[in-house]
């Protein structure tokens, strides 16, 4: 059972509960509290001691963090060292990992994928960072092996940057806030709240990481509890979990919407450093006497059973149990969410699974940062073992996490067990987590140990008519799954004797594979650019006014970053700014690409000097109107470019290309109702976007309309709290009001000079 506190709390020597109530004094002091130690309990966090040991500014209200480390992967690293070598980098300041796990096939564009690998060799040697070659280890798990340390902060290019089981607080963000650490700038943040995730008790036999993970999430997402705050786990119950186990919870917290994650340590996060050579990178963490949190979920491991959060979000929970008993309701609230995303550019349904009153499954797949770990495999391979899955339509694929992992299960016997089963062993790789590897079959139903379960994220094409299901699961319940050959199993109804084994690292893997610079720059080397490697296109600064076209109108409740920019086939193009923003929205709305560039030639001929009407004959009625109240507005202090509106975008992941798509393609803004994320919202500004708000239920636009904004670069100078627009249609303009939402001066200086690259620049 996962429960939430309505208000804040105190936690008095790590175990004991006082809610911030009338009553709290009083409690706090039978307690032998004292006034001074509940006035410094905001302090005693231990996210607040790194954020404080980590913040340049003299204001702990107002974050300026310097990280320790940085970690990339083959879809983020090339723009960011692009961006950053456009503005004058020299050599990494601090570690920089760059590893090969998204496109690690090269299956996908001929060359592409392996050139950016060789640019990234090749930076790493240049500018002295780490290369961790193409099936090595997925991002996270290198740099959990490699990279965490006791007390330290890194940043990553990649939404699932969570080391905080480990005593690492890890954030991931869009490639420009790693730009900033390169250029030895800093990431500005407000002090986030911080929730205490309380565990008590243990987990019973057949639940694992997953479970817990996607009951929090279940719990948490839909009313945005943790939504930017910080996730520190403490409690009685973290001692009852193993390295491993905190480990496939920790990566799970980014569904929650959280900024990042810490967790108490203790000796089993000190065997993890010693088994993996780093002893000296052991840190005990733990709250102070009396701590104080903004909020509390409180997490009763015994009660939990295996979970399923079915399509199409990792917040759509349920206990395996509970579907299995209701498949057909369950089955249909699911198409019903389908309907949203999808509307009738599809048939969609799951009934035809539910065979003689079982609901059955065609893949399996345990995965990446959050399935490939060795305890999870080594308890699929306990679960598997002496059953087959079958010759039909079934199939199952483990991928561990590292090679040092499946070293090890090739030495104790686990790779022997999960390959008798008929199930097929793979390299560390990524792609079925985000639809570069295991695409299911049209109308399939796959069950993965993996990180998100997005509309297409698994690699359909609703577009062409292609669509499948993901749901999450633990990799001891699709174990089960497996060895009932595709009937829906938790593993709390499957006998197996799940062992402990003991995990050996092989460090000799790495040294005899990875490129170590050890932070020694060799500025002889050349970069290799590979013909699909481009430059970022010259952006302009913010005009003093703006007319935008709305290009897409988007009512889901949530939108995704894959729907943004899909994950997949895109990700060979990641390289090539122009290629890859041909498909902006191309899952979600087909038109956008074509309705942008339509008003984005009007700022092309702006720019060249030209009649921008005469590029979009469509202008002429709209600047007729404008000039009606607005005389002084003319060609040389107006802009043109395009807008979308959605609901809540950003939700998923962190990678840039959702925002710099659209500014490619002349984005000039977003507006919605509120982001996602942190992370979107960062990269729209930093790719000098306008993060607008307005209110819910106010929308004095459609798609395909005009909207024109006097004065907007005054208004971001002046940090205006109001911004006045104007809708206009059928000759008219209607007024309406607009938010920026808080801005750093660094934030509304990167958007009055049109992207960080043009900031750093005039730096």
């Amino acid at each position: 059972m996962v429960t939430t506190l309505d208000k804040g709390c105190y936690l008095v020597n790590g175990s004991t509960i006082i809610p911030d109530d009338n009553e709290a004094k009083a409690a706090l002091t039978s307690m032998g509290v004292t006034d001074e130690e509940i006035g410094s309990a905001k302090e005693k966090t231990i996210a607040y001691g790194i954020l404080k040991e980590h913040n340049t500014s003299d204001n702990m209200d107002k974050l300026c963090i310097k990280f320790d480390k940085l970690a990339s992967h083959d879809i983020t690293y090339v723009g960011i060292i692009q961006t950053a070598r456009a503005s004058g980098l020299e050599k990494f300041p601090i570690p920089y990992v760059l590893t090969n796990c998204h496109n690690s096939l090269c299956a996908v564009g001929g060359t592409i994928n392996e050139d950016d690998h060789v640019f990234g060799l090749t930076a790493a040697q240049k500018y002295g960072g780490v290369y961790v070659p193409p099936h090595q280890a997925v991002i996270h798990q290198y740099a959990r092996e490699m990279m965490a340390t006791g007390g330290g902060m890194i940043l990553g290019s990649d939404s699932h940057t969570r080391y905080g089981a480990l005593g690492t607080m890890a954030i991931g963000e869009g490639g420009p806030e790693l730009v900033k650490q390169l250029l030895c700038q800093t990431y500005d943040v407000d002090m986030p709240g911080v929730v205490a995730i309380y565990l008590e008790g243990a987990p019973k036999k057949g639940v694992g990481p997953q479970d817990v993970a996607l009951a929090i999430i279940g719990k948490v997402f839909g009313d945005g509890y943790v939504k930017n705050k910080v996730m520190e786990f403490v409690g009685p119950g973290v001692k009852n979990l193993s390295a491993d186990f905190r480990i496939g919870v920790d990566v799970m917290t980014t569904e929650t919407t959280c900024l990042t994650s810490i967790w108490e340590t203790d000796d089993e996060i000190k065997e993890f450093y010693d088994i993996h050579g780093r002893s000296g990178d052991y840190k005990e963490l733990k709250p102070g006497k009396v701590a104080y949190y903004d909020g509390l979920v409180k997490v009763d491991l015994d009660s939990l059973n295996p979970m399923i959060a079915m399509p199409f979000h990792p917040s759509n929970v349920y206990e395996i149990s509970e579907v299995n008993a209701n498949a057909a309701d369950i089955l249909a609230d699911v198409e019903k969410r389908a309907k949203v995303s999808f509307g009738d550019k599809i048939e969609y349904s799951l009934m035809n699974k539910i065979r003689d009153g079982k609901l059955m499954v065609d893949q399996g797949i345990i995965a990446g940062c959050a399935g490939g770990g060795f305890e999870n495999i080594c308890a699929a391979a306990d679960i598997l073992r002496g059953h087959f899955i079958g010759n039909d339509k079934f199939t199952l694929s483990v991928y561990p996490a590292s090679t040092p992992i499946y070293m090890e299960i090739v030495k104790n016997g686990a790779a022997a067990t999960i390959l008798e089963t008929g199930a097929i062993l793979k390299t560390a790789f990524c792609g079925p987590c985000f639809g570069a590897g295991d695409t299911p079959a049209n109308n399939a139903f796959s069950i993965r140990h993996s990180t998100r379960n997005f509309p297409n994220r698994e690699g359909s094409k609703v577009q062409n008519g292609q669509v499948a299901s993901v749901a999450l699961m633990d990799a001891r319940s699709i174990a089960a799954t497996a060895a009932n050959q595709g009937v829906l199993t938790p593993a709390t109804e499957f006998d197996a004797d799940l062992k402990k084994y003991k995990y050996h690292f092989d460090s000799e893997i790495y040294k005899n594979r990875v490129f170590d610079s050890k932070g020694k720059a060799d500025p002889s080397v050349e970069l290799v650019l590979g013909p699909n490697i481009k430059d970022w296109p010259k952006m302009s600064a913010l005009p003093e006014n703006l007319v935008l076209r709305v290009v897409s109108e988007i009512h889901d409740p949530v939108t995704t970053t894959d729907e943004l920019i899909p994950s997949g086939e895109t990700s060979s193009y990641r390289s090539n700014p122009l290629g890859l923003a041909e498909f902006t929205l191309s899952r979600k709305d087909p038109n956008y690409v074509g309705l942008a560039k339509e008003i984005r030639a009007a700022q092309d001929a702006l720019t060249e000097g030209s009649d921008p009407i005469s590029a979009w004959g469509e202008l002429e009625g709209v600047m007729a109107t404008i000039s009606k109240e607005f005389s002084d507005v003319n060609n040389s202090n107006l802009g043109f470019g395009s807008t979308i509106f959605a609901v809540k975008p950003g939700d998923g992941s962190a990678r840039e290309q959702a925002a710099s798509c659209q500014k490619v393609l002349g984005g000039w803004a977003n507006i919605a109702n509120e982001y996602a994320t942190k992370r979107y919202r960062s990269n729209l500004i930093n790719w000098g976007m306008l993060p607008f708000l307005i209110k819910e239920g106010e929308l004095p636009f459609k798609n395909k309309d005009y909207i024109f904004l006097p004065g907007i670069r005054t208004a971001v100078a002046e940090k205006s709290d109001d911004i006045k627009a104007y809708a206009v249609k059928d000759g008219k303009m209607e007024e309406f009001s607009l938010k920026l939402g808080n801005l750093t001066d660094d934030e509304r200086q990167i958007i009055l000079d049109g992207c960080l690259i043009n900031y750093n620049r005039v730096k």
